[in-house]
């Protein structure tokens, strides 16, 4: 059975072997006893016999041969330094701008989120996309895009969009430029409906008739209507049904732009079509009043679409309003809609065949909220039929498929139904009478053959007429290649930009390779130089160790040596730190320094140079013979040291000696004999010789008149030693402060005390005596108010006031004694107390006199007296007086009077400090007089209440007006706090008497935490923290302060007196859902800035009148 090596200690370092110790010391006694170092000794004490080390983990110190550990293994590395990973260089040269490169120009190019303008992005690829309007907007003459800014960005945005070698576009230009605010979410069709006026206004300066009419050539069709909803455009035509002719207005259209679209209870784009164009009919209370029957007849009214545009756009009213939370809801419910729609059949005159639209593009809004998610567009490339998706800087192909090949990444899917074959005109009446509404040009519910999709965050669908191609799709290589005349070609279209846009493009470009020339030549060389220095390190480590002890060699810092093998940049040898005050190399430096060849000295000094040079001949023979006379001394040291311990021990414990002796410090002796002891003297570090501790040794019992200082003074208690030891303790100091002769006195037995020193002493006990007397006799006189007693108060008597202050620091003063005597100072003469009590313009009291209750027969004091004024009787304020530097007429005088319990009473003359009724009904031992009546003390001089109240204000305005404080909230479960709780919310403490802890707390009731707050944090606010907190809605939560309720949320601390460390509690009234607080706080911020906002102030709304502003915001 094999045994398991013990690992315990396998990682301690191990301590010397005492042999090999002992052999050192016997080295260092030779060379003293011989006085000259031999080579032997050199090798021995520098430990130059040691082997070459292979192979251990760290660089050990005991070795000047071991060279391990200063790289790690081949596939090893560190931190940092020299053997990190070459990925970690990498990371340090800043992000590498080539992995921002497009792929190729056959890939589109994403857009910048500068914040939240991912709505803005995704209608700029869609417009981007699309080929027509691209051109047309590159046909726009430059004299004109100079002239127009907004244009000229969109244009310049394009061109990049089209043939940037940079994966994404700088979308800020074009953003600022419309000034739009990068931190505020909009409507992306709101957005859309805008840019286009915008665009319409622009592009009506240019000559090019392309241009100029681009937006509605591809974007406007036209309605026929005949009333206006608040939300859409609707083509409403009112016909008679007596006469069977149309209403006027029925021959008036027009323009739109989108098609709103209902979701609500609709699954399906042809459904939505079909309400959007669904008949009413007006009878009864609601007929149509016919101008050719000159009467009310019933009628039917229906939308009619009168024409279509390249580019029809369906806009998904997904967002509803809720009157009963006057709030907006986004509708998820899944949406489907084909990839072909066929139109020609929604037409109401003039049905044309063939018009038929192809999905080109998806608006997704995701997330549950209506004015916060984000936005992302599902583009098709009109040429190779490819899908992308556009998230801001991200773009990805999708294939064929709008939503993705593979598993759906969107909340979109294609759903799979069996194709519908269209009703034929004979089947149009049965369907009606089913009802299939229909109106008269037989307009019908319209099902596609082909297979649908489906979206529960569908915002936006966009379809284009499809047209006959007359050209070829580009091929890969096409898609790949630039014109070699410096145009360069988009393969999305194979459209060359024009000149003045060709020329930025170029520029950017280049500019932009440049710099991924540079980064990509920097990390190279970056790389390489990396590579070198580990090779060179590799190589000089490797011709390190000297194989012989005849081989020449050199001694070199490790300290260097290590830094050099570790960094990417070292600085020049430096081998100073290893050298001695002679310039050589010391023995006690061996730990800190290498022994490195010849060959490997000379390839580090060629290349850093410095020094100096430390041959294998500059060991230091004044150092080692210093070091060997220094432990000879030491071991002489050690020896008498340990001799003398028995003397020592036998003196401390007053046994009887012989000889002459000498007094010491019993104090110092003390501490020698704790270091005499053996087993802590073999534990000393610096047993070999003198130290500080040994100096001194009659310094404390040494009078400033240079004689033996008298045994009752503090700190002089002294020990009898014998001469021996006296004599060794006398060197010792004198080795260790030499010019010390006050702290090594000698006094022997016999030597008297300092005759002026025992007069000066007796005269202190003295004072100190009369002191104590003193002390006791105002502990006699005063003993209720030194016990901190109150006292008993009857009526109609007469009493003094004294600052509660001044007699806490009397009764610290008068009780003191012994060690803690001088640590209280006198109290302040009365007079000067006295004179703090009145004000200087009114001569009036400053403080108010202490409330009273009635309790056993006698007024006391309501509170313990730690502030403010105390009553005292007339007899210790006459004592106080000759005793403390008052005068009896400057006293405040104070009468207690009993007045009716219906009277308002004041405080001073004017005023008094009525008495709680719950105290004075509570006791049973009240009488018949309390019961009707309260005390009131009445003060002489009176109580100044306007220099109170400005004093008080300021107060309160000073702690009201904080910043950065804590507040504790305690969430209580349940209906009724602790009570504990409660009295804490209650109570009312200062400031600086408050204890406050930072962590927070879990209790049985509850959790509690300490809130940082300020005086003008409202509590809104606090409600916030709350919330995130615990937890618990903002709607949710039943604020307290005590018993008291806390409403409101615009309201602040300081208008509601809550001051630092206040204990507030809270409960949950469970009365609305949880909802997340990002989400909430988002909300609440989008609503209250687009109620207010939404883009006024930007050039997309700068030539609106504010009406036409306001009711697209609200649609």
């Amino acid at each position: 059975m094999s045994h398991r090596p013990a690992t315990r200690s396998k990682n301690k370092r191990q301590r010397p072997d005492d042999a090999a110790a002992e052999a050192t010391s016997e080295i260092f006694r030779n060379i003293h006893l011989r006085g000259q170092v031999t080579e032997d000794d050199v090798n021995q004490l520098y430990m130059v016999w040691k082997p070459v080390c292979q192979g251990c983990r760290v660089n050990t110190k005991d070795n000047p041969n071991c060279f391990c550990g200063l790289v790690p293994p081949a596939t090893g590395s560190r931190k940092s330094g020299l053997w990190q990973k070459m990925s970690e260089f990498v990371v340090s040269l800043g992000p590498d701008p080539s992995q921002d490169l497009r792929d190729s120009l056959g890939s589109p190019a994403g857009l910048t989120n500068l914040g939240a303008t991912c709505y803005a992005n995704s209608i700029l690829q869609c417009l981007y996309m699309n080929k027509s309007f691209r051109e047309g907007l590159f046909s726009v003459e430059p004299d004109v895009l100079k002239e127009q800014p907004i244009l000229h960005q969109l244009a310049r945005l394009f061109a990049q969009l089209h043939a940037s070698r940079m994966a994404f576009v700088d979308s800020a230009p074009f953003i600022e430029t419309l000034e739009l605010d990068n931190a505020v979410q909009q409507d992306s069709h709101e957005f859309l409906t805008l840019l286009f006026s915008l665009l319409e206004r622009c592009l009506s300066c240019s000559k090019v008739s392309k241009a100029r009419t681009i937006v509605q050539d591809l974007f406007r069709g036209g309605v026929s209507h005949v009333t206006k909803s608040t939300q859409d455009i609707r083509d409403v035509l009112s016909r008679c049904s007596k006469c069977g002719n149309d209403s006027e207005a029925s021959s008036k259209v027009e323009d739109f732009y989108e098609l709103e679209l209902n979701v609500k209870g609709l699954k399906s784009l042809d459904k939505s079509l079909d309400d959007y164009l669904s008949f009413e009919e007006l009878q009864g209370d609601n007929q149509y009043y016919c101008e050719s029957c000159a009467t009310r007849v019933n009628a039917i009214r229906s939308i009619k679409l009168r024409s279509l545009p390249a580019v029809l756009n369906f806009q998904l009213k997904r967002c509803v309003f809720l009157p009963n939370t006057t709030t907006k809801k986004k509708i998820t419910s899944a949406f489907g809609f084909p990839g072909e729609l066929d139109m020609s059949q929604r037409l109401c005159e003039h049905s044309q065949p063939g018009l038929i639209y192809d999905l080109s593009a998806v608006l997704i809004h995701k997330g549950s909220a209506v004015n916060s998610g984000h936005y992302i567009a599902h583009i098709k490339d009109e040429d190779t039929e490819q899908w992308w998706e556009f998230d801001d800087e991200h773009v990805t192909n999708l294939g064929r498929h709008p939503f993705g090949e593979g598993p759906s990444k969107s909340s979109a899917k294609p759903v799979h139904t069996e194709p519908v074959v269209h009703p034929s005109c004979s089947e149009q009446k049965d369907s009606f009478a089913n009802g299939n509404h229909m109106d008269g040009c037989g307009v019908q519910n319209i099902v596609n053959h082909v297979e649908p999709f489906s979206s529960s965050d569908a915002y936006m669908l966009m379809y284009i007429l499809r047209c006959p191609k007359s050209e070829k799709a580009p091929t890969e290589s096409d898609r790949n290649k630039l014109e070699k005349g410096g145009h360069p070609v988009s393969p999305l279209n194979d459209f060359s930009l024009p000149s003045h846009l060709c020329e930025e493009v170029n520029r950017l470009n280049a500019s932009y390779l440049d710099s991924c020339k540079q980064y990509q030549y920097k990390k190279d060389s970056e790389l390489a130089r990396i590579k070198e220095r580990r090779e060179e390190v590799r190589s000089i480590l490797s011709e390190a160790p000297v194989q012989s002890l005849v081989e020449p060699y050199f001694w070199i810092s490790a300290d260097w040596l290590r830094s050099w093998a570790d960094n990417i940049t070292t600085s020049i040898i430096d081998n100073n730190s290893i050298q001695c005050v002679h310039g050589k190399v010391p023995v006690s430096k061996v730990g800190s320094m290498k022994r490195l060849s010849a060959k490997a000295w000379t390839m580090l000094f060629s290349k850093y140079d410095g020094g100096p040079k430390l041959t294998k001949d500059d060991y230091c023979i004044d150092c080692l013979t210093e070091r060997a006379r220094t432990m000879v001394l030491s071991n002489s040291y050690r020896d008498r040291r340990i001799s003398m311990k028995g003397l020592a021990e036998a003196a401390l414990a007053g046994e009887c000696l012989d000889g002459r002796l000498y007094y010491v410090s019993k104090t110092w002796s003390d501490e020698f004999r704790d270091d005499v002891r053996l087993n802590q003297w073999l534990r000393r570090k610096n047993i070999d010789s003198p130290c500080e501790a040994d100096a001194g040794p009659t310094a404390s019992i040494r009078c400033p008149h240079g004689e033996l200082m008298p045994e009752q003074a503090t700190g002089a208690r002294r020990v009898l030693i014998p001469e021996s030891l006296w004599l060794f303790i006398y060197d010792t100091a004198y080795t260790v402060k030499p010019d010390d002769t006050m702290g090594c006195s000698t006094f022997l037995s016999d030597s008297e005390p300092c005759d002026q020193c025992c007069v000066e002493l007796t005269e202190v006990a003295s004072l100190e005596d009369d002191l104590r007397e003193f002390k006791l006799k105002q502990r006699q006189s005063h003993e209720k108010l030194a016990l901190g007693k109150n006292l008993a108060l009857e009526a109609h008597n007469s009493y003094y006031l004294l600052p509660s202050s001044w007699l806490s620091k009397w009764r610290n003063y008068v009780t003191s004694s012994g060690k803690t005597a001088t640590t209280f100072a006198e109290p302040e003469p009365l007079n000067s107390i006295i004179d703090l009590l009145k004000c200087e313009q009114h001569s009036k009291l400053l403080e108010r006199p202490p409330d009273l209750m009635w309790k056993r027969g006698v007024f006391l004091p309501k509170v313990p007296a730690t502030d403010g004024l105390t009553i005292i009787s007339g007899k210790d304020w006459n004592l106080f007086c000759e005793d403390w530097g008052g005068t009896v007429e400057k006293g405040v005088l104070a009468e207690i009077e009993l007045t009716n319990c219906s009277e308002d009473s004041v405080a001073g003359v004017s005023e008094d400090m009525p008495i709680s009724e719950d105290h004075m009904n509570a006791d049973e031992e009240t009488n018949g007089e309390a019961e009707s009546k309260r005390p009131v003390v009445k003060t002489f001089p009176e109580v100044c209440e306007n220099c109170i109240g400005e004093r008080e204000s300021c107060n309160l305005m000073r702690k009201l007006n904080y910043n950065n404080e804590d507040i504790c909230v305690c969430f209580v479960r349940g209906k009724e706090p602790p009570k504990s709780i409660l009295e804490a919310s209650a109570n009312i403490l200062e400031p600086n008497r408050r204890r406050t802890s930072k962590r927070s707390r879990r209790t049985t009731f509850g959790n509690s935490i300490n809130l940082s707050v300020s005086g003008s944090t409202s509590i809104y606010q606090l409600k916030m923290m709350i919330w995130e907190s615990f937890g618990v809605v903002k709607e949710n939560q039943i604020l307290h302060k005590g018993s008291r309720i806390i409403d409101g949320e615009s309201i602040t601390l300081a208008d509601l007196n809550i001051f630092p460390g206040d204990v507030l509690w809270v409960t949950d009234s469970e009365i609305h859902e949880n909802r997340d607080i990002a989400d909430e706080l988002s909300d609440q911020k989008m609503e209250v800035q687009q109620a207010e906002e939404g883009f006024r102030g930007t050039r997309l709304t700068s030539n609106f009148p504010s009406q036409i502003i306001s009711e697209a915001c609200f649609n």
